[in-house]
């Protein structure tokens, strides 16, 4: 970052496992800035708190994943960044148009972007960044998951439902006086409102061609209905069409004990406004489960 020579790829094309090209290389001082079909360059005008970056091997630093959610602040639409938090905090990644590449775990945590974002007051997108931050959610497994969250439960004025926030892969054990009732100890419901015993279950037609899935979703779904769940499961043509969402939206917001209260037609634009910018980041994965 403090080279006085314009950043270059070295022999050989030495970089870290995974960059394509070109890296995007950050810069102490603007007169060493380039822009090369293997480089590019940026620079940051505030200081670096001291877990903004990670070791990449090969002797490079990159931008730990908070650092990187606050740079991509600076080029994101606040949805768009929203969307970058729950991928960070979950258990999938977007990787260009290529499929969805799943995580053993999380990159961070929905408390880890909001310390660094607190630490960094005063840098270049740091509004918007904890204005973002505020809506992220931990441990979305899918980028479906994310955008069913995002729909149904952001606020009003952003074109989201404004339901209170759910517990995402919630894990439900299953009482020992219960146990006659199940096949398993736990089950982990995709989005889950504890208090109000509600879960919602999206069915992917990835898996409507596999039989044994197909037994277990449904053995899933008896065990919590036994525990006093009401599930509900919602299907990508639900969520791509907005009438059965809306439909969808009115019927969670009963069982939640929440009252709709958003005036037409300005909530309708934001809605599809919303919807729109979602589905271009996640329509067209082949599994966007």
């Amino acid at each position: 970052m403090a080279a006085k020579e314009k950043p270059r790829i070295g022999e050989g094309n030495r970089r870290p496992a995974g960059c394509a090209l070109p890296l995007h290389v950050l810069i102490a001082d603007a007169c060493v800035r380039t822009e090369t079909e293997g480089v590019v360059t940026h620079t940051w005008g505030s200081p670096f708190p001291d877990t903004a970056f990670a070791e990449a091997g090969e002797g490079f630093l990159m931008s730990a994943p908070e650092f990187c959610f606050l740079q991509m602040a600076g080029c994101l639409s606040l949805v768009q960044l929203i969307q970058l938090g729950f991928e960070l905090c979950g258990t999938y990644a977007l990787v260009g148009s290529a499929p969805v590449v799943r995580r053993a775990a999380p990159l961070t945590t929905k408390a880890k972007l909001a310390a660094f974002v607190e630490q960094s007051s005063g840098a270049r997108g740091c509004k918007k960044a904890a204005r973002a931050v505020r809506y992220v959610q931990d441990g979305a497994a899918s980028p479906m998951e994310t955008m069913l969250a995002m729909m149904l439960c952001l606020p009003y004025g952003l074109g989201g439902y404004g339901l209170e926030k759910p517990l995402i892969n919630h894990r439900v054990d299953v009482p020992s006086s219960s146990k006659r009732l199940a096949d398993r100890a736990y089950c982990v419901c995709d989005l889950c409102w504890p208090e109000a015993k509600l879960c919602v279950e999206y069915d992917s037609a990835r898996y409507h061609v596999d039989p044994d899935r197909q037994d277990s979703d449904a053995r899933r779904r008896s065990t919590l209905i036994a525990l006093g769940y009401t599930v509900v499961t919602v299907t990508r043509g639900q969520v791509m069409d907005a009438g059965a969402f809306n439909r969808l939206a009115h019927q969670l917001a009963k069982q939640t004990g929440k009252r709709l209260r958003y005036s037409d037609p300005d909530f309708t634009r934001k809605h599809r406004a919303l919807r729109s910018e979602l589905l271009q980041t996640f329509a067209l994965k082949e599994d966007a489960r």
